[in-house]
């Protein structure tokens, strides 16, 4: 059992806990939480960390995954735990995780897979780690095929992002592009409708057509697409509002948008 947080391997945690770079050199993002846990693959699963509570509890599903993933478990004290954790309640389980490829050099592998009616989400610059984890988790819910993200998105390895996908960054394909103006040409160029959530929309988002390959363009949360890019859009899009609001959070114009699609494609 590791009692110390001078410890080499906690030390790296705390690493890669507060440090993007340190995830990006490694390749790696932490994953904590025992829903977390149940749903990683194995093929991906590198290292797991567990209190002494957890393992007791848990002992069958600890051990199984562990196996299957060719690994050992490494028991840290609780309060060397509570010292790596990223929560305030911690569960007393972390997983070191590989990380899928997010270059955008792919993507359009998966437009081919999907050429009846691909289904993208593309995000311009999101700050929020919540919010992202949000867009994550509803974009697998609401059936999107594949989110492409600018480069100066938020990190989705992020661990606050991480929690707030319940285990949807496991299985919703995602991509950095390096030229997120381009990646919308491109999308454009293989026949998929784009729709800008913008204030300035003049078409009432439930009266577009979202049955055939649709992308839904989201900006950032305070000041939304930036111009060039809303620009590249075949349709602007609104959602109209009640009141004095003006308009709605990033990631709820996100679920709004995408839950109207896949009711159209039901």
């Amino acid at each position: 059992m590791i009692t110390s947080t001078s410890n080499p391997k906690v030390k790296r945690l705390v690493n890669l806990k507060k440090r993007r770079k340190a995830r990006d050199d490694e390749g790696v993002f932490l994953a904590e939480g025992i829903r977390m846990f149940r749903e990683v693959p194995t093929d991906l699963l590198l290292e797991v960390y567990v209190t002494e509570g957890f393992y007791k509890k848990e002992k069958e599903l600890t051990d199984i995954l562990c196996r299957q993933a060719k690994i050992r478990q490494e028991v840290l004290s609780d309060t060397v735990f509570a010292y790596v954790s990223d929560t305030k309640t911690p569960q007393g389980v972390m997983c070191v995780v590989r990380q899928r490829n997010k270059t955008a050099k792919k993507w359009e592998r998966l437009i081919e897979k999907e050429q009846q009616k691909p289904f993208f989400l593309v995000l311009d610059n999101l700050q929020d780690p919540g919010n992202m984890g949000t867009v994550i988790r509803t974009a697998e819910a609401a059936g999107v095929t594949g989110i492409l993200m600018s480069a100066d998105c938020v990190d989705v390895y992020n661990p606050k992002t991480i929690r707030s996908t319940m285990g949807s960054v496991y299985r919703m394909p995602l991509w950095y592009a390096e030229d997120i103006c381009e990646a919308v040409r491109e999308l454009k160029r293989q026949g998929i409708h784009t729709y800008a959530a913008h204030l300035e929309g003049t078409v009432v988002y439930d009266e577009a057509e979202y049955r055939e390959g649709t992308a839904f363009l989201i900006g950032n949360e305070g000041n939304g697409l930036r111009q060039e890019v809303a620009e590249l859009a075949d349709t602007w899009v609104r959602i109209p509002m009640a009141g004095q609001v003006e308009s709605l959070n990033a990631a709820i114009a996100a679920a709004v948008l995408m839950f109207e699609a896949g009711r159209q494609r039901r």
